[in-house]
């Protein structure tokens, strides 16, 4: 095997190394951002109930004067 393809062979074990751990960090980012949406809309659920746990008539007699 001559020099030259040992370092063209050094070199793509070298861009697939890089390519591999960006991908990971990509599937780990991606994973966050579900877990963030997940956490949102948790709270968004326990943010609807307490509003709908008030009771009837909450709000009712709002008088807005602009």
């Amino acid at each position: 095997m001559s020099s030259v393809s040992v370092a063209a062979a050094m070199t793509g074990a070298s861009a697939a190394s890089t390519q591999m751990a960006l991908a990971a960090k990509m599937m780990r980012m991606n994973a966050d951002a579900e877990a963030s949406v997940a956490n949102l809309l948790d709270s968004a659920q326990q943010n609807l109930q307490q509003i709908t746990d008030a009771g009837p008539g909450l709000g009712q007699n709002l008088d807005i004067h602009v």
